[in-house]
């Protein structure tokens, strides 16, 4: 199993729309790195949920993987404005994933506290000029993520 942070703005989908939802696609990211991560995540792989542009971002939960390689389906609508006129059903240039909801974490994980914990070789969210969507985490560093997370929930 391998540990992801996927951000996410709150007003565009936040943690609490996944909760109620229970399963999404996380359709809609149009960067190559990012894209080429999504391409990696397999099943069962967990995800980190990061609220992003709010006055104090931070990591508020949990996700796991449900469904990978899938191609975006925003990419073929010409109304979407994740519309890529060059992407064909036979030749998809982006892909996602199928999250669903595991656990919201009862007092988030706010970025000043990340920097703290973490070093920007550590954890590339907090590396300057960093604006990725889509990041890898490295198991130790899930693993305290988590660990920090566990002292804070309910």
């Amino acid at each position: 199993m391998n540990y992801w942070l996927l951000k996410s703005e709150p007003l565009t989908y936040s943690i609490n729309h996944l909760q109620k939802d229970g399963q999404t696609i996380w359709d809609g990211v149009r960067n190559y790195q990012a894209r080429n991560f999504l391409r990696q995540m397999m099943k069962g792989d967990l995800c980190f949920f990061y609220h992003s542009n709010v006055n104090v971002p931070g990591i508020f939960g949990l996700m796991r993987v449900v469904d990978n390689y899938i191609p975006d389906p925003t990419q073929f609508n010409p109304q979407s404005k994740y519309y890529d006129p060059k992407s064909t059903p036979e030749k998809p240039r982006w892909h996602t994933v199928s999250v669903e909801f595991v656990s919201k974490f009862s007092t988030v994980l706010y970025l000043k506290q990340l920097k703290e914990e973490f070093s920007e070789d550590q954890l590339l969210l907090i590396r300057r000029g960093n604006r990725l969507s889509v990041m890898p985490i490295e198991l130790k560093i899930a693993q305290k993520i988590l660990q920090l997370a566990e002292q804070k929930e309910i």
